[in-house]
Protein backbone atom coordinates (compact mmCIF):
# COMPACT_ATOMS: atom_id res chain seq x y z
CA UNK A 1 0.00 0.00 0.00
CA UNK A 2 1.39 3.45 -0.95
CA UNK A 3 2.55 5.68 1.89
CA UNK A 4 1.88 8.95 0.08
CA UNK A 5 -1.38 10.92 0.37
CA UNK A 6 -0.93 13.52 -2.42
CA UNK A 7 1.27 14.06 -5.44
CA UNK A 8 3.39 16.90 -6.85
CA UNK A 9 3.86 17.02 -10.61
CA UNK A 10 7.17 17.75 -12.30
CA UNK A 11 5.98 21.07 -13.73
CA UNK A 12 4.66 22.25 -10.35
CA UNK A 13 7.82 21.21 -8.53
CA UNK A 14 9.99 22.89 -11.16
CA UNK A 15 7.99 26.10 -10.76
CA UNK A 16 8.34 26.03 -6.97
CA UNK A 17 12.06 25.33 -7.18
CA UNK A 18 12.48 28.10 -9.74
CA UNK A 19 11.05 30.62 -7.29
CA UNK A 20 13.99 30.11 -4.92
CA UNK A 21 16.34 32.84 -6.04
CA UNK A 22 19.47 33.60 -4.05
CA UNK A 23 21.88 36.49 -4.32
CA UNK A 24 24.62 35.74 -6.87
CA UNK A 25 27.68 34.16 -5.32
CA UNK A 26 30.45 36.58 -4.44
CA UNK A 27 34.17 36.10 -5.03
CA UNK A 28 35.48 33.06 -3.24
CA UNK A 29 32.01 31.65 -2.52
CA UNK A 30 31.70 28.02 -3.56
CA UNK A 31 28.42 26.99 -5.14
CA UNK A 32 27.14 23.56 -4.09
CA UNK A 33 27.00 20.74 -6.64
CA UNK A 34 23.83 20.61 -8.73
CA UNK A 35 22.45 17.59 -6.88
CA UNK A 36 23.03 19.29 -3.53
CA UNK A 37 21.30 22.49 -4.65
CA UNK A 38 18.32 20.42 -5.83
CA UNK A 39 18.15 18.46 -2.58
CA UNK A 40 18.35 21.68 -0.55
CA UNK A 41 15.60 23.23 -2.64
CA UNK A 42 13.22 20.32 -2.11
CA UNK A 43 14.07 20.19 1.60
CA UNK A 44 13.22 23.89 1.93
CA UNK A 45 9.89 23.39 0.19
CA UNK A 46 9.03 20.63 2.66
CA UNK A 47 10.14 22.67 5.68
CA UNK A 48 8.09 25.61 4.44
CA UNK A 49 5.04 23.41 3.99
CA UNK A 50 4.76 24.38 0.31
CA UNK A 51 5.26 20.73 -0.61
CA UNK A 52 3.24 18.69 1.89
CA UNK A 53 4.66 15.85 3.94
CA UNK A 54 3.71 12.47 2.40
CA UNK A 55 3.50 13.98 -1.10
CA UNK A 56 4.64 11.73 -3.93
CA UNK A 57 7.47 13.32 -5.92
CA UNK A 58 7.92 12.89 -9.67
CA UNK A 59 9.93 9.93 -10.94
CA UNK A 60 13.62 10.67 -11.49
CA UNK A 61 13.38 10.71 -15.29
CA UNK A 62 10.24 12.90 -15.25
CA UNK A 63 11.79 15.50 -12.92
CA UNK A 64 15.06 15.49 -14.87
CA UNK A 65 13.14 16.41 -18.02
CA UNK A 66 11.15 19.07 -16.16
CA UNK A 67 14.30 20.71 -14.76
CA UNK A 68 16.52 20.13 -17.82
CA UNK A 69 19.13 18.34 -15.71
CA UNK A 70 20.57 14.84 -15.90
CA UNK A 71 18.79 11.92 -14.32
CA UNK A 72 21.97 11.28 -12.35
CA UNK A 73 21.57 14.71 -10.67
CA UNK A 74 17.99 13.94 -9.62
CA UNK A 75 18.93 10.44 -8.42
CA UNK A 76 21.76 11.86 -6.29
CA UNK A 77 19.44 14.55 -4.86
CA UNK A 78 16.82 11.95 -3.93
CA UNK A 79 19.48 9.78 -2.33
CA UNK A 80 20.72 12.74 -0.26
CA UNK A 81 17.17 13.50 0.88
CA UNK A 82 16.62 9.88 1.86
CA UNK A 83 19.81 9.96 3.91
CA UNK A 84 18.63 13.10 5.72
CA UNK A 85 15.17 11.72 6.43
CA UNK A 86 13.27 14.03 4.07
CA UNK A 87 12.36 11.34 1.54
CA UNK A 88 11.15 7.76 1.71
CA UNK A 89 10.95 5.35 -1.20
CA UNK A 90 9.67 1.89 -1.98
CA UNK A 91 9.93 -0.08 -5.19
CA UNK A 92 6.66 0.12 -7.07
CA UNK A 93 5.29 2.94 -4.88
CA UNK A 94 7.71 5.71 -5.77
CA UNK A 95 9.23 8.33 -3.47
CA UNK A 96 7.39 10.63 -1.10
CA UNK A 97 8.35 13.48 1.21
CA UNK A 98 8.89 13.00 4.93
CA UNK A 99 10.38 14.79 7.94
CA UNK A 100 13.14 13.33 10.12
CA UNK A 101 12.16 11.88 13.47
CA UNK A 102 11.86 14.63 16.08
CA UNK A 103 11.15 17.40 13.59
CA UNK A 104 7.78 19.16 13.82
CA UNK A 105 5.50 18.61 10.83
CA UNK A 106 5.50 21.94 8.95
CA UNK A 107 2.29 23.92 8.56
CA UNK A 108 1.41 25.93 5.47
CA UNK A 109 -0.24 28.66 7.52
CA UNK A 110 1.13 30.77 10.35
CA UNK A 111 0.52 28.85 13.53
CA UNK A 112 1.51 30.57 16.82
CA UNK A 113 4.71 29.46 18.50
CA UNK A 114 3.96 27.61 21.77
CA UNK A 115 4.47 29.99 24.73
CA UNK A 116 6.98 27.62 26.34
CA UNK A 117 9.31 28.12 23.36
CA UNK A 118 9.51 31.89 23.77
CA UNK A 119 12.50 31.82 26.13
CA UNK A 120 14.98 31.09 23.33
CA UNK A 121 13.00 31.95 20.21
CA UNK A 122 11.74 35.39 19.20
CA UNK A 123 8.45 34.80 17.41
CA UNK A 124 7.86 37.08 14.42
CA UNK A 125 5.46 34.64 12.83
CA UNK A 126 2.22 35.62 14.54
CA UNK A 127 0.90 39.18 14.04
CA UNK A 128 -0.85 39.41 17.42
CA UNK A 129 -0.17 41.41 20.58
CA UNK A 130 -0.82 40.58 24.25
CA UNK A 131 -4.21 41.53 25.65
CA UNK A 132 -4.76 45.24 26.48
CA UNK A 133 -5.24 45.00 30.21
CA UNK A 134 -7.09 45.86 32.37
CA UNK A 135 -9.80 45.76 29.69
CA UNK A 136 -9.74 42.01 29.12
CA UNK A 137 -10.24 41.30 32.81
CA UNK A 138 -12.95 43.94 33.11
CA UNK A 139 -14.76 42.61 30.05
CA UNK A 140 -14.77 39.05 31.38
CA UNK A 141 -15.99 40.24 34.77
CA UNK A 142 -18.75 42.21 33.08
CA UNK A 143 -19.67 39.18 30.99
CA UNK A 144 -19.96 36.98 34.09
CA UNK A 145 -22.45 39.42 35.58
CA UNK A 146 -24.60 39.15 32.44
CA UNK A 147 -24.29 35.38 32.11
CA UNK A 148 -26.99 33.98 34.48
CA UNK A 149 -30.02 34.48 32.15
CA UNK A 150 -28.18 32.76 29.30
CA UNK A 151 -27.13 29.87 31.55
CA UNK A 152 -30.80 28.83 31.74
CA UNK A 153 -30.90 28.27 27.96
CA UNK A 154 -29.33 25.61 25.73
CA UNK A 155 -26.53 28.07 24.90
CA UNK A 156 -26.54 27.60 21.13
CA UNK A 157 -27.07 30.83 19.19
CA UNK A 158 -26.18 30.12 15.55
CA UNK A 159 -26.65 33.77 14.51
CA UNK A 160 -25.07 35.11 17.69
CA UNK A 161 -26.54 36.75 20.77
CA UNK A 162 -29.29 39.19 19.86
CA UNK A 163 -27.73 41.89 22.06
CA UNK A 164 -24.35 41.63 20.34
CA UNK A 165 -25.85 41.52 16.84
CA UNK A 166 -27.78 44.71 17.63
CA UNK A 167 -24.64 46.35 19.04
CA UNK A 168 -22.56 45.50 15.96
CA UNK A 169 -25.34 46.69 13.65
CA UNK A 170 -25.53 49.97 15.55
CA UNK A 171 -21.78 50.46 15.21
CA UNK A 172 -22.07 50.16 11.42
CA UNK A 173 -25.01 52.56 11.41
CA UNK A 174 -22.96 55.11 13.35
CA UNK A 175 -20.26 54.77 10.67
CA UNK A 176 -22.83 55.85 8.11
CA UNK A 177 -23.81 52.35 6.92
CA UNK A 178 -27.44 51.73 7.89
CA UNK A 179 -27.53 48.18 9.25
CA UNK A 180 -30.13 45.96 10.91
CA UNK A 181 -29.34 43.14 13.36
CA UNK A 182 -30.71 40.75 10.71
CA UNK A 183 -27.65 41.66 8.61
CA UNK A 184 -25.20 40.42 11.25
CA UNK A 185 -23.99 36.94 12.14
CA UNK A 186 -21.50 36.46 15.00
CA UNK A 187 -18.77 33.91 14.23
CA UNK A 188 -15.81 32.24 15.90
CA UNK A 189 -13.22 34.77 14.75
CA UNK A 190 -12.69 36.15 11.25
CA UNK A 191 -11.37 32.77 10.11
CA UNK A 192 -14.68 31.17 11.05
CA UNK A 193 -16.51 33.89 9.14
CA UNK A 194 -14.48 33.48 5.95
CA UNK A 195 -14.66 29.70 6.15
CA UNK A 196 -18.46 29.92 6.29
CA UNK A 197 -18.56 32.37 3.38
CA UNK A 198 -16.28 30.20 1.24
CA UNK A 199 -18.44 27.13 1.82
CA UNK A 200 -21.63 29.04 1.04
CA UNK A 201 -20.47 30.80 -2.12
CA UNK A 202 -17.36 28.92 -3.19
CA UNK A 203 -17.60 25.19 -3.32
CA UNK A 204 -14.85 22.86 -4.44
CA UNK A 205 -13.26 23.93 -7.72
CA UNK A 206 -14.66 27.48 -7.68
CA UNK A 207 -12.34 30.39 -8.49
CA UNK A 208 -11.52 32.90 -5.75
CA UNK A 209 -9.64 36.08 -6.66
CA UNK A 210 -7.14 37.11 -3.99
CA UNK A 211 -4.67 39.94 -3.59
CA UNK A 212 -1.10 38.95 -4.29
CA UNK A 213 0.34 38.87 -1.67
CA UNK A 214 -2.43 38.09 0.81
CA UNK A 215 -2.92 36.71 4.33
CA UNK A 216 -1.30 33.27 4.50
CA UNK A 217 -3.84 31.57 6.76
CA UNK A 218 -6.77 32.69 4.62
CA UNK A 219 -5.03 31.44 1.46
CA UNK A 220 -4.50 28.06 3.08
CA UNK A 221 -8.09 27.94 4.33
CA UNK A 222 -9.28 28.51 0.76
CA UNK A 223 -6.92 25.88 -0.64
CA UNK A 224 -8.20 23.31 1.81
CA UNK A 225 -11.77 24.19 0.83
CA UNK A 226 -10.82 23.17 -2.72
CA UNK A 227 -10.80 26.67 -4.21
CA UNK A 228 -8.83 27.63 -7.30
CA UNK A 229 -6.96 30.78 -6.28
CA UNK A 230 -6.59 33.54 -8.86
CA UNK A 231 -3.87 36.02 -7.72
CA UNK A 232 -4.19 39.73 -8.50
CA UNK A 233 -0.97 41.69 -8.00
CA UNK A 234 -1.00 44.59 -5.57
CA UNK A 235 0.21 47.99 -6.75
CA UNK A 236 3.75 48.96 -5.79
CA UNK A 237 4.36 50.29 -2.27
CA UNK A 238 1.47 51.32 -0.08
CA UNK A 239 -0.86 52.57 -2.81
CA UNK A 240 -3.23 49.62 -2.57
CA UNK A 241 -4.90 47.96 -5.52
CA UNK A 242 -4.22 47.99 -9.23
CA UNK A 243 -7.78 48.46 -10.51
CA UNK A 244 -6.91 47.72 -14.13
CA UNK A 245 -5.67 44.28 -13.08
CA UNK A 246 -8.72 43.70 -10.91
CA UNK A 247 -11.13 44.59 -13.70
CA UNK A 248 -9.31 42.27 -16.08
CA UNK A 249 -9.31 39.32 -13.66
CA UNK A 250 -12.94 39.79 -12.67
CA UNK A 251 -13.99 40.06 -16.31
CA UNK A 252 -11.91 37.17 -17.70
CA UNK A 253 -11.73 34.69 -14.80
CA UNK A 254 -15.26 35.39 -13.47
CA UNK A 255 -14.39 34.28 -9.91
CA UNK A 256 -17.30 33.45 -7.62
CA UNK A 257 -15.61 35.27 -4.73
CA UNK A 258 -12.96 37.98 -4.39
CA UNK A 259 -11.21 38.42 -1.03
CA UNK A 260 -9.62 41.78 -0.17
CA UNK A 261 -8.12 43.54 2.85
CA UNK A 262 -8.62 47.24 2.09
CA UNK A 263 -7.68 48.55 5.54
CA UNK A 264 -3.95 48.19 6.28
CA UNK A 265 -3.56 45.16 4.10
CA UNK A 266 -1.92 42.05 5.53
CA UNK A 267 1.01 41.74 4.79
CA UNK A 268 1.87 44.99 2.94
CA UNK A 269 0.10 47.53 5.19
CA UNK A 270 -1.47 49.29 2.17
CA UNK A 271 -4.60 51.39 2.67
CA UNK A 272 -6.99 51.54 -0.30
CA UNK A 273 -8.55 54.96 -0.95
CA UNK A 274 -12.24 55.63 -1.55
CA UNK A 275 -11.95 55.76 -5.31
CA UNK A 276 -10.29 52.33 -5.38
CA UNK A 277 -13.04 50.93 -3.15
CA UNK A 278 -15.81 52.36 -5.28
CA UNK A 279 -14.29 51.10 -8.53
CA UNK A 280 -13.62 47.63 -7.17
CA UNK A 281 -17.20 47.27 -5.91
CA UNK A 282 -18.47 48.38 -9.33
CA UNK A 283 -16.22 45.87 -11.09
CA UNK A 284 -17.31 43.03 -8.78
CA UNK A 285 -20.97 43.90 -9.28
CA UNK A 286 -20.56 43.87 -13.05
CA UNK A 287 -18.83 40.48 -12.95
CA UNK A 288 -21.34 38.91 -10.56
CA UNK A 289 -18.57 38.33 -8.02
CA UNK A 290 -19.17 38.33 -4.27
CA UNK A 291 -16.63 40.76 -2.77
CA UNK A 292 -15.49 39.71 0.71
CA UNK A 293 -14.03 42.74 2.53
CA UNK A 294 -11.87 41.85 5.54
CA UNK A 295 -12.02 44.74 8.04
CA UNK A 296 -10.06 43.14 10.86
CA UNK A 297 -7.35 45.84 10.72
CA UNK A 298 -9.68 48.80 10.13
CA UNK A 299 -9.31 50.33 13.61
CA UNK A 300 -5.54 49.99 13.76
CA UNK A 301 -4.45 53.31 12.28
CA UNK A 302 -1.20 54.23 13.99
CA UNK A 303 -0.48 57.79 12.82
CA UNK A 304 -2.73 60.53 14.17
CA UNK A 305 -3.23 62.26 10.82
CA UNK A 306 -4.54 59.19 8.98
CA UNK A 307 -7.94 59.85 7.39
CA UNK A 308 -9.79 56.57 7.12
CA UNK A 309 -11.87 56.02 3.97
CA UNK A 310 -15.44 54.83 4.22
CA UNK A 311 -15.89 51.05 4.51
CA UNK A 312 -16.03 49.02 1.32
CA UNK A 313 -19.69 48.17 2.02
CA UNK A 314 -20.52 51.91 1.88
CA UNK A 315 -20.26 51.63 -1.92
CA UNK A 316 -22.79 48.78 -2.07
CA UNK A 317 -25.98 50.34 -0.68
CA UNK A 318 -28.20 47.53 -1.96
CA UNK A 319 -26.06 44.95 -0.19
CA UNK A 320 -25.98 42.68 -3.22
CA UNK A 321 -22.21 42.53 -3.77
CA UNK A 322 -20.17 43.14 -0.60
CA UNK A 323 -19.92 40.78 2.38
CA UNK A 324 -17.96 42.35 5.25
CA UNK A 325 -15.96 40.47 7.87
CA UNK A 326 -14.90 42.00 11.18
CA UNK A 327 -13.21 40.68 14.30
CA UNK A 328 -12.07 41.46 17.83
CA UNK A 329 -8.92 39.39 17.37
CA UNK A 330 -6.58 41.99 15.81
CA UNK A 331 -7.89 45.20 17.32
CA UNK A 332 -8.37 43.74 20.81
CA UNK A 333 -6.81 40.30 21.44
CA UNK A 334 -6.29 37.16 19.36
CA UNK A 335 -7.54 35.05 22.28
CA UNK A 336 -10.93 36.75 22.00
CA UNK A 337 -12.30 34.57 19.19
CA UNK A 338 -15.23 36.77 18.22
CA UNK A 339 -15.82 37.72 14.59
CA UNK A 340 -18.83 38.77 12.57
CA UNK A 341 -20.27 38.96 9.08
CA UNK A 342 -22.28 41.87 7.73
CA UNK A 343 -24.30 41.00 4.62
CA UNK A 344 -27.77 41.11 3.11
CA UNK A 345 -30.38 39.40 5.35
CA UNK A 346 -30.87 36.49 2.93
CA UNK A 347 -27.12 35.80 2.94
CA UNK A 348 -27.08 35.86 6.74
CA UNK A 349 -30.01 33.42 6.84
CA UNK A 350 -28.15 31.04 4.53
CA UNK A 351 -24.97 31.26 6.60
CA UNK A 352 -26.90 30.63 9.82
CA UNK A 353 -28.72 27.64 8.32
CA UNK A 354 -25.46 26.09 7.14
CA UNK A 355 -23.93 26.56 10.58
CA UNK A 356 -26.06 23.77 12.01
CA UNK A 357 -23.60 21.37 10.37
CA UNK A 358 -20.48 23.18 11.56
CA UNK A 359 -19.96 24.65 15.04
CA UNK A 360 -23.59 25.54 16.03
CA UNK A 361 -22.53 28.86 17.53
CA UNK A 362 -19.89 31.06 19.15
CA UNK A 363 -19.12 30.83 22.90
CA UNK A 364 -21.63 32.87 24.89
CA UNK A 365 -19.22 34.22 27.50
CA UNK A 366 -16.89 35.71 24.89
CA UNK A 367 -19.82 37.31 23.07
CA UNK A 368 -20.96 38.90 26.33
CA UNK A 369 -17.42 40.18 26.94
CA UNK A 370 -17.27 41.90 23.56
CA UNK A 371 -20.78 43.26 24.04
CA UNK A 372 -19.68 44.72 27.39
CA UNK A 373 -16.69 46.39 25.72
CA UNK A 374 -18.86 47.89 22.98
CA UNK A 375 -21.52 49.08 25.42
CA UNK A 376 -19.28 50.70 28.05
CA UNK A 377 -16.71 52.53 25.93
CA UNK A 378 -14.09 50.01 27.03
CA UNK A 379 -13.53 48.97 23.41
CA UNK A 380 -12.39 52.44 22.36
CA UNK A 381 -10.02 52.75 25.31
CA UNK A 382 -8.59 49.27 24.78
CA UNK A 383 -8.05 49.84 21.05
CA UNK A 384 -6.31 53.13 21.78
CA UNK A 385 -3.91 51.24 24.07
CA UNK A 386 -3.37 48.77 21.24
CA UNK A 387 -2.55 51.62 18.81
CA UNK A 388 -0.02 53.15 21.21
CA UNK A 389 1.70 49.80 21.71
CA UNK A 390 1.74 48.90 18.01
CA UNK A 391 3.00 52.37 17.02
CA UNK A 392 5.91 52.18 19.46
CA UNK A 393 6.75 48.62 18.38
CA UNK A 394 6.62 49.63 14.71
CA UNK A 395 8.99 52.54 15.17
CA UNK A 396 11.47 50.53 17.23
CA UNK A 397 11.43 47.55 14.88
CA UNK A 398 11.88 49.78 11.82
CA UNK A 399 14.84 51.51 13.45
CA UNK A 400 16.48 48.21 14.43
CA UNK A 401 16.03 46.60 10.99
CA UNK A 402 17.35 49.68 9.19
CA UNK A 403 20.45 49.67 11.36
CA UNK A 404 21.22 45.92 11.24
CA UNK A 405 20.05 45.22 7.67
CA UNK A 406 20.52 48.41 5.65
CA UNK A 407 20.15 46.57 2.35
CA UNK A 408 16.59 45.45 3.12
CA UNK A 409 13.84 47.61 1.61
CA UNK A 410 10.35 48.47 2.84
CA UNK A 411 7.85 51.26 3.19
CA UNK A 412 6.57 52.06 6.67
CA UNK A 413 2.79 51.55 6.80
CA UNK A 414 0.63 54.02 8.68
CA UNK A 415 -1.46 51.35 10.32
CA UNK A 416 -1.97 47.63 10.76
CA UNK A 417 0.45 45.20 12.34
CA UNK A 418 2.87 44.14 9.60
CA UNK A 419 5.95 45.25 7.66
CA UNK A 420 6.49 43.73 4.19
CA UNK A 421 10.24 43.59 3.57
CA UNK A 422 12.26 42.96 0.39
CA UNK A 423 15.36 41.07 1.54
CA UNK A 424 18.03 42.39 -0.79
CA UNK A 425 17.98 39.39 -3.12
CA UNK A 426 18.10 36.72 -0.41
CA UNK A 427 15.68 33.79 -0.41
CA UNK A 428 12.95 34.32 2.17
CA UNK A 429 12.59 30.55 2.58
CA UNK A 430 16.29 30.17 3.36
CA UNK A 431 16.14 33.13 5.76
CA UNK A 432 13.25 31.48 7.58
CA UNK A 433 15.22 28.25 7.91
CA UNK A 434 18.38 30.03 9.06
CA UNK A 435 16.32 32.14 11.46
CA UNK A 436 15.11 29.02 13.27
CA UNK A 437 18.76 28.11 13.89
CA UNK A 438 19.71 31.50 15.35
CA UNK A 439 16.56 32.00 17.42
CA UNK A 440 14.16 34.14 15.39
CA UNK A 441 11.05 32.80 13.73
CA UNK A 442 10.03 34.72 10.62
CA UNK A 443 7.57 33.77 7.86
CA UNK A 444 8.92 33.85 4.33
CA UNK A 445 7.23 35.69 1.49
CA UNK A 446 5.99 32.61 -0.42
CA UNK A 447 3.56 31.84 2.39
CA UNK A 448 1.66 34.96 1.33
CA UNK A 449 1.61 34.18 -2.38
CA UNK A 450 0.44 31.56 -4.84
CA UNK A 451 2.83 29.01 -6.41
CA UNK A 452 6.11 30.29 -5.04
CA UNK A 453 5.69 34.04 -5.50
CA UNK A 454 7.52 36.52 -3.21
CA UNK A 455 10.59 34.41 -2.49
CA UNK A 456 12.56 37.63 -1.97
CA UNK A 457 10.37 38.86 0.92
CA UNK A 458 9.65 38.27 4.60
CA UNK A 459 6.88 39.64 6.81
CA UNK A 460 7.78 41.30 10.12
CA UNK A 461 4.92 42.04 12.54
CA UNK A 462 4.84 44.85 15.11
CA UNK A 463 4.62 42.40 17.99
CA UNK A 464 7.96 43.16 19.64
CA UNK A 465 9.63 46.40 20.63
CA UNK A 466 12.47 47.76 22.72
CA UNK A 467 15.29 45.34 23.51
CA UNK A 468 13.40 42.42 21.94
CA UNK A 469 13.11 44.28 18.62
CA UNK A 470 16.83 45.07 18.78
CA UNK A 471 17.68 41.42 19.40
CA UNK A 472 15.30 40.25 16.68
CA UNK A 473 17.09 42.45 14.13
CA UNK A 474 20.49 41.16 15.29
CA UNK A 475 19.32 37.57 14.83
CA UNK A 476 17.82 38.35 11.43
CA UNK A 477 21.17 39.80 10.40
CA UNK A 478 22.86 36.60 11.59
CA UNK A 479 20.41 34.54 9.54
CA UNK A 480 21.12 36.73 6.50
CA UNK A 481 24.85 36.10 6.86
CA UNK A 482 24.26 32.34 6.93
CA UNK A 483 22.24 32.57 3.71
CA UNK A 484 24.74 34.89 2.02
CA UNK A 485 27.65 32.57 2.74
CA UNK A 486 25.75 29.47 1.72
CA UNK A 487 25.88 27.92 5.19
CA UNK A 488 24.05 24.61 5.41
CA UNK A 489 24.66 23.79 9.07
CA UNK A 490 25.76 25.29 12.30
CA UNK A 491 25.20 28.99 12.85
CA UNK A 492 24.82 30.75 16.16
CA UNK A 493 22.96 28.94 18.90
CA UNK A 494 19.89 30.90 19.99
CA UNK A 495 20.40 32.80 23.22
CA UNK A 496 17.83 32.70 25.97
CA UNK A 497 16.19 36.10 25.96
CA UNK A 498 13.97 37.57 28.66
CA UNK A 499 12.06 40.73 27.73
Amino acid sequence: MAQWTSAVGAAQLARLLGSQQDRPAGPGTRRPPAYRALADGIRLLVLEGRVPVAARLPAERELALGLSVSRTTVAAAYEALRGEGFLESRRGAGSWTAVPAGNPVPARGLEPLPPEALGSMIDLGCAALPAPEPWLTRAVQGALEELPPYAHTHGDYPAGLAALRAMIADRYTRRGIATMPEQIMVTTGAMGAIDAICHLFGGRGERIAVESPSYANILQLMREAGARLVPVAMAEGLTGWDLDRWRQVLREAAPRIAYVVADFHNPTGALADEDQRRRLVDAARSAGTVLVADETMSELWLDEDVEMPRPVCAFDPAGSTVVTVGSASKAFWAGMRIGWVRAAPDVIRSLVAARAYADLGTPVLEQLAVNWLFGTGGWEEAVELRRVQARQNRDELVSAVRRELPGWEFEVPRGGLTLWVRTGGLSGSRLAEAGERVGVRVPSGPRFGVDGAFEGYVRLPFTVGGAVAEEAAVRLAAAARIVETGGTSGGEAPRTFVA
